[in-house]
């Protein structure tokens, strides 16, 4: 059975918007905020998948959850539970097939700020 069959069969599915359901406006709004732009700069940086506890946010674990589910409403990462864990992707073939060149970027521009890193 399949990550996503077990999390599907034990109640702990999460919301995803469907590709062609991810707006613009909700990605741009995702990205603006500092905290969720370093957890997609990590998961860009080689990090193919990553429990939500691995980013070491400096925020309470309450706001910590709220990022990473603002992120993944508004279609810029994916979820699923392995065990105990959160376990967040990068949706950057559905980003970059909505949105070509956005994710990449933002992402360079957030690099090239060391404020902003």
């Amino acid at each position: 059975m399949s990550a996503t069959e077990r999390a599907t069969a034990s109640g702990r599915r999460l919301a995803h918007p469907e590709r062609e359901e991810i707006r613009l406006e909700a990605v741009l709004h995702a990205l603006a905020d500092p905290v969720r732009l370093r957890i997609v700069r990590e998961l860009a940086d080689g990090h193919s998948e990553m429990a939500c506890i691995a980013f070491g946010l400096p925020v309470s674990k309450s706001t910590s959850t709220h990022h990473f589910r603002v992120l993944r409403e508004a279609g810029v990462i994916r979820q699923h539970y392995e065990g105990t864990s959160r376990m967040s992707r990068l949706r950057q073939d559905d980003l970059d097939a909505l949105f070509p060149g956005l994710l990449t970027a933002v992402l360079q521009a957030h690099r090239r700020s060391p404020h902003l890193a």
